[in-house]
């Protein structure tokens, strides 16, 4: 789990090279939503992660799944990036990869950080239309029909391609490749390996390096208890935690129930 992996102490950033790779839920979404156009209209998914090399066995997973094919980014020089480098990093291989694509897919947000700002960024950086938090959509020639709950209204929006949409966890149920096309996804795989230099990236501009976040600290909050033993009657052992704690009760619901309890007394 994401809330086990420790810390770097020098960069602030999680050991995802100690992490067991795994698709990220609202990805996975993602990529069955790419399924499902696919099945529709045709076309070719690729699909696309950034991180340490054992990521690679994500890209296995979605290859089984039915990607045509995947990309993996990495290299030591692309670790610790922020949302903002990491968006700059994923255009660039897209342009590499895909130039012509017509629909960006990604989850909405990832399991770690869950800060659901790589979609938008990421829109940014390719210069084309971008909708957030889509749970479902149709394609109708060159325009995307989409739904949404925002703001507990459902919301109706269309987006002309070439464009990007973020999926929700609650878009569709992601698939479960069979053992038999598991076997052969990591026999023949088609996957293409890409660090810094093959997107013509300089060190400097991405990972750690090129992030205009920095941490300054990192630390697990702790609550702190402390155990009060009251004693005697029950009316004896209101009387004191209405004294005591009545400022404290008052405030967290909005009311002088302190004085409210002494109108109400016998």
């Amino acid at each position: 789990m994401v809330s086990e992996l420790p810390w770097d102490s020098k960069t602030g950033t999680l050991r995802r090279d100690l992490a067991e790779g795994m698709m990220n839920p609202a990805c996975a979404n993602a990529l069955e939503a790419a399924f499902q156009i696919k099945r529709r209209y045709g076309g070719d998914i690729i699909t696309i992660t950034m991180g340490p090399p054992m990521a690679e066995e994500v890209l296995y997973e979605a290859t089984a799944m039915g990607a045509d094919r995947g990309v993996l980014l990495t290299d030591p020089y692309m670790a610790g990036g922020d949302t903002f480098v990491t968006s700059h990093t994923l255009a660039r291989a897209i342009e590499k990869e895909c130039p012509d694509f017509d629909l960006v897919l990604c989850g909405c947000h990832t399991s770690d950080s869950e800060t659901a700002q790589v979609g938008p960024q990421l829109a940014e950086e390719l210069d084309i239309p971008g909708v957030a938090y889509v749970e479902q959509l149709e394609i109708n020639n060159r325009t995307v029909r989409m739904q949404r709950l925002s703001d507990n209204f459902f919301e109706t929006l269309e987006m002309d391609l070439p464009g990007l949409v973020t999926v929700t966890t609650q878009a569709n149920a992601p698939r479960y490749p069979s053992l038999s096309v598991l076997e052969t996804a990591f026999g023949k795989p088609d996957i293409s390996i890409l660090g810094a230099a093959d997107l013509g990236l300089e060190p400097e501009t991405i990972g750690v390096q090129g992030s205009p976040t920095k941490i300054l600290d990192v630390y697990s909050s702790t609550a702190k208890k402390k155990n009060l033993i009251m004693k005697g009657t029950a009316k004896k052992i209101v009387d004191e935690v209405f004294e005591k704690f009545g400022d404290r009760i008052s405030g967290a619901i909005k009311k002088d129930l302190k004085t409210h309890y002494h109108e109400k007394k016998p």
